[in-house]
């Protein structure tokens, strides 16, 4: 499941994709685990997302104590009127900082998520845009693209630091974020569901001939309800908006509110320790920088999502919904919002081999992309013309050298490499909070019983994306092994590693 933004084509360095749509019908089977996977996967997740917030908080600890001694969770005290479960229920509530059904939602979150999104479409009309063509669509034509996420990003920026830079960590975004963060999560899980019932019912209304070139996603109109529902069964939906005029839902989706949120989450943690502690630890920062990185990154080569499976093959469902709104900025930036509460201190010497694993792992990732880039406009290019290929009998060219000729998803590495930059500055997290004897009224955090606890919280981006990117490649593999036939297993035995060169 999930969303990852721009999966810059792998070895595939021709511009030809081909999309299934409405006049066109493809054999496929299920993915995640067909009707019963996606229904788990539908009503979960949101479950998971809240787990990671109750669970590991600024009340008790990450985790909750209790959670370590369940002996003693069940074992109310002698003169309790309270049975086990009872007494485990309404300690795990005080615990976790459980506020009620009733407070997981507010006007103000709600008021907050839609201004969100209001100043993101604002920016996407008003400032200056690239117009780029899409791929060419199973039904002919292509359909056209406004750009501009990266300066949209470099405005809504500016404008934090200079209220950063005036009111230090009280501006009113980080404390409204901080504030309102659980509240926030529940609205933005609403609103992905609301946007993936509405484009599943209007994908109904997209009938074959039609003249807005809409069409029907590949493997997304099933006839399985809950299936189709999580897939998304229209390709590209778009909508009109009154003032601001067409939106691509999908496009604005993947790299707007849900990516720069997950950078502004980060940037209101980071706030909440300096409040907290008076400085900005060595560990918060390298989680801020690399992250930021990555994004800005996927922001400024905006129009490489364009050949990426989520927008040729995947429907705009709940599966692309839920991954952008909610999954995304508030699972993304755990590890943050873990520094939080416990500053880590690195050193020098750990925050240097952190960001060497950091920096590698960006190296692979630009540099393999910008050579199949560069390949692919200009193969005579003098940074690219001295590389091997197959031509292939569809036209295509498949890199057998260079960066390349290591791995057939070499850049699905780089990216694996870079994520561990995001998780490792936390080390053997685990904290509890102890109220203070010296200081009535504040807490003390400690790591006492609890180092190594909170490791499936902090690396579970590491672990979750190394699942994400096999699974990936394995639907890369299955679409290039049908179209391009004895020439993919050709590719295959002259570059036989998947991902990391020598291993798998």
């Amino acid at each position: 499941m999930a969303t990852q933004r721009r999966r810059e084509k792998a070895a595939e360095t021709d511009t030809a994709v081909e999309p299934i749509g409405a006049g066109k019908t493809e054999a496929h089977g299920y993915e995640f685990g067909g009707p019963i996977g996606t229904f788990i996967l539908t009503f979960g997740l949101p479950f998971v997302c809240y787990a990671f917030v109750f669970l590991c908080n600024d009340v008790s600890g990450c985790p909750a104590p209790s959670l370590l001694s369940p002996s003693k969770l069940f074992a109310p005290p002698a003169l309790s009127t309270q049975s086990p479960r009872q007494y485990a229920l309404n300690t795990l509530k005080r615990e976790t900082g459980w506020p009620g059904l009733g407070g997981l939602i507010n006007a103000e979150a709600v008021l907050g998520t839609l201004a969100w999104y209001g100043w993101s479409l604002s920016l996407h009309v008003l400032l200056p845009a690239q117009e780029v063509e899409g791929t060419e669509l199973a039904t002919g034509g292509r359909l056209k693209y406004r750009f501009n996420a990266f300066s949209s990003a470099l405005v809504t920026l500016g404008l934090c630091a200079a209220g950063t830079f005036v009111l230090g960590p009280n501006f009113q975004l980080w404390t409204f974020i901080n504030t309102h963060m659980v509240q926030l999560l529940t609205t933005n899980i609403l609103f992905s569901y609301l946007f993936a019932t509405y484009f599943y019912l209007r994908s109904f209304s997209a009938k074959r001939g039609n003249a807005d070139q809409r069409e029907l996603a590949a493997g997304g109109h099933t006839g399985n309800i809950m299936y189709d529902f999580f897939i998304g069964r229209e390709l590209n939906p778009r909508v009109t908006i009154p003032y601001v005029g067409e939106i691509d839902v999908k496009s604005f989706m993947e790299l707007r509110p849900g990516m720069l949120g997950w950078i502004v989450l980060n940037l209101a943690y980071m706030a909440k320790q300096y409040k907290s502690y008076g400085y900005i630890t060595d560990s918060m920062l390298i989680v801020n920088f690399t992250q930021a990185l990555y994004v800005l990154d996927a922001l400024y080569m905006e129009s490489a999502i364009l050949t990426t499976l989520d927008l040729t093959r995947d429907g705009f469902g709940f599966m692309l919904a839920f991954g952008d709104i909610p999954w995304l900025p508030f699972t993304y930036s755990l590890q943050a919002r873990y520094l939080a509460v416990h500053p880590v201190i690195l050193g020098p010497w750990s925050s240097l081999a952190i960001m060497a694993v950091g920096i590698a792992g960006y190296i692979i990732f630009r540099g393999s992309n910008n050579e199949k880039n560069v390949f692919r406009k200009n193969p005579d290019d003098p940074s690219v013309a001295h590389l091997e290929y197959i031509q292939t009998a569809s036209g295509s060219k498949l890199l057998t050298s260079g960066w390349w000729g290591r791995a057939r998803h070499i850049n699905y590495l780089g990216d694996w490499l870079l994520s561990w930059s995001y998780s490792l500055p936390t080390l053997l997290s685990g904290y509890r909070l102890t109220n203070s004897i010296l200081t009535p009224g504040s807490r003390l955090v400690t790591t006492d019983g609890m180092k190594g606890w909170a490791i499936p919280v902090t690396y579970f981006y590491l672990l979750y994306f190394a699942i994400l990117l096999v699974h990936r490649e394995r639907r890369d593999e299955e679409k290039c092994r049908k179209k391009y036939g004895r020439d993919w297993e050709e590719y295959v035995a002259k570059v036989p590693y998947r991902i990391i060169p020598g291993v798998y």
